[in-house]
């Protein structure tokens, strides 16, 4: 749990450094600091889907897929 803690702070610390630092403006820079991590989280969620629909896709045929493109409807 401490890894995951000092993870989170480095994170919201990162954003909000880049932010500040390309603004100069500690509104702008905490806003993207509490906001970013939230929208990263979501992306991630999605991002592990995505990949668990090619591994099953993978699965069911197989292997690797033979370099075809795999259809993305749900």
């Amino acid at each position: 749990m401490t890894k995951t803690i000092t993870f989170a702070i480095m994170h919201f610390s990162v954003a909000f450094g880049v932010t500040y630092a390309l603004t100069g403006d500690i509104v702008v820079g905490s806003a993207v600091a509490l906001v970013e991590p939230a929208v990263n989280t979501v992306a991630y969620h999605v991002h592990e889907r995505v990949w668990e629909r090619i591994r099953r896709y993978r699965a069911a045929r197989g292997g690797r897929g033979g370099g075809t493109a795999m259809p993305m409807a749900a």
